[in-house]
């Protein structure tokens, strides 16, 4: 963050000072919300929760080298140098706000979508720093805490700043286009995510579109000419407008498994339809053994005497979507089409529980999928385990272990039961559907009888399933909503140690 006394945090927020508290004091460190990462110099704020309370913590992390303490108004302890606000959270944004104001030549990017957020935030990142120090949040961290806490990590040294910006509901993206006040907005799709929450698509794209609709006349939409529901946010927005595209069905020379895995959006058609007006565009898109996509990057008014091609290192096709955002970005940021190519060619998973792909030491391959689900997330993730069983070496089959999709609403038990139909028309070998939400996915996949369907009531019996049933060359994905904690499956699973999935079976440790 760039350095701030704590007159000009006042100031920002809204607040006043403590007793005794030297308004000339300079944060000159981070702004943190864990009193266990404090370094000299840091602001921590003390936020409020149901179970922790940040303010219990507060003299241990000034103790740690915490300039001050940003917390409520009725904190009193005057041993302690505070900033005194209403809300912290309320004034977190406030304060980001305050620091963007400072860094007017600071471009930032905000990203939305039903789903990909994250995996194109990481892609967008890794162009980006190929033109100038790049800011981008870590993980998910999305919201009215974590959208803020990354704008203020941005200095005057600092380029890009990306951020990944969620939503509960309509407002939540335009608050927080309030205080990030991006210049780049990229929406990716409109599906069924949180559609519980939303109250079905036409709010999910709604909401969504407070992002284009936030930015300046000088700024830039970037939208997925393949969602209808995405491109008809070009008439929500003043800014410029590039649409990235699919050309021909995604996954033209993928085989079987790749049919029609381009963006993952219901209702958006058959992928490829709106790259006839893209300009930024994949052109014959096939995936290797693992499900990385390979593509031609099309940009139209570019003179390229060959086409750029580029090799994800991250698996599913639904990427070839996100890498084509990432590169509508790096071209608006002065970069060319080759060295775009070659950013996202070398960028691997950045973020946690998303493709991660592993091999253990015997040789199951364990895809960790499993930070959140909807049903165009768990489709895309579904396609890219049925291509990588049918393409790796050996006798290899797929195996779902899939949990529940939370906040899908009363269309829930339908969605759940499509997804199982679909684990039955992939011709996957096996599914082990985990908790009592995750049985219509097991009554869904009973529709085929070549697949094995098994039931766990927790963690612990899919592990043991798990290691019941599977055969060491086969692909086993773990993908569930992040409330229920499939992660702990992957975990099980790898604890006997792995190599990397692009290796043999007897390369070396990870």
């Amino acid at each position: 963050m760039i350095p701030l006394t704590l007159a000009e945090v006042a100031a920002a927020t809204g607040g006043r000072l403590a007793a005794g508290t030297d308004p000339d004091l300079v944060i000159s460190g981070a702004v943190t919300i864990d009193s266990r990462s404090i370094g000299a110099g840091d602001l921590f704020v003390a936020l409020p929760g149901e179970r922790v309370d940040g303010r219990d913590f507060a003299p241990a992390a000034v103790a740690a080298g915490a300039v001050a303490v940003l917390t409520v108004r009725s904190t009193n302890d005057p041993a302690l140098p505070a900033v005194l606000v209403e809300d912290p959270v309320t004034a977190l944004g406030l304060l980001a706000r305050a620091v963007r104001d400072k860094l007017p030549d600071l471009v930032v990017v905000g990203v939305t979508g039903s789903s990909g957020k994250t995996s194109t935030k990481d892609l967008i990142a890794a162009v980006l720093a190929r033109a100038g120090r790049t800011v981008a949040n870590e993980g998910s961290f999305n919201n009215e805490i974590g959208a803020p806490l990354t704008t203020l990590q941005a200095d005057a040294q600092t380029r890009f700043l990306v951020v990944e910006l969620g939503a509960r509901g309509v407002g939540h993206i335009a608050y927080l286009c309030g205080f990030t006040r991006p210049d780049i907005g990229v929406v990716l799709n409109v599906g069924a995510a949180h559609v519980g929450t939303f109250g079905g698509k036409d709010m999910t794209a709604q909401a969504k579109g407070e992002l284009v609709e936030a930015l300046p006349p000088t700024g830039l939409a970037v939208l997925n000419a393949d969602d209808p529901l995405v491109s008809a946010m070009s008439s929500r927005t003043t800014a410029r407008v590039v649409f990235t595209g699919i050309s021909g069905p995604a996954g033209d020379g993928a085989g079987p498994a790749g049919d029609g895995a381009g963006p993952a959006s219901d209702g958006a058609g058959p992928a490829g339809d709106g790259a006839e007006r893209a300009q930024v565009r994949a052109e014959k898109v096939v995936m290797d053994d693992q499900a990385r996509p390979a593509f031609d990057l099309v940009v139209d008014g570019v003179e390229q005497a060959s086409p750029v091609r580029v090799q994800l290192a991250v698996h599913g096709a639904h990427n070839v979507s996100n890498a084509l955002a990432a590169a509508a970005v790096g071209l608006e940021a002065g970069l060319s089409p080759a060295t775009i190519a070659a950013a996202l060619s070398e960028a691997g998973v950045a973020s946690r529980w998303r493709m991660e792909v592993r091999r253990r030491a015997d040789g199951l391959v364990v895809v960790n999928d499993a930070y959140n689900a909807n049903p165009d997330s768990m489709t895309a993730a579904l396609r890219a385990l049925a291509a990588m069983s049918v393409a790796l070496p050996g006798p290899s089959g797929g195996w779902a272990v899939l949990g529940e999709m939370l906040e899908m609403g009363p269309d829930s038990a339908a969605e759940h039961h499509a997804i199982g139909r679909l684990v039955a028309e992939l011709g996957l070998v096996g599914l082990v559907a985990v908790g009592p939400g995750a049985m219509p996915i097991a009554e869904g996949a009973r529709t085929s009888s070549t697949v094995r369907v098994l039931t766990a009531v927790d963690v612990d019996e899919a592990v043991a399933l798990v290691q019941q049933n599977v055969r060491r060359t086969d692909v086993v994905l773990i993908k569930a909503s992040r409330g229920i904690g499939l992660e702990r499956v992957a975990d099980a699973l790898l604890a006997v140690g792995t190599v990397n999935a692009d290796a043999g079976p007897d390369a070396g440790p990870d």
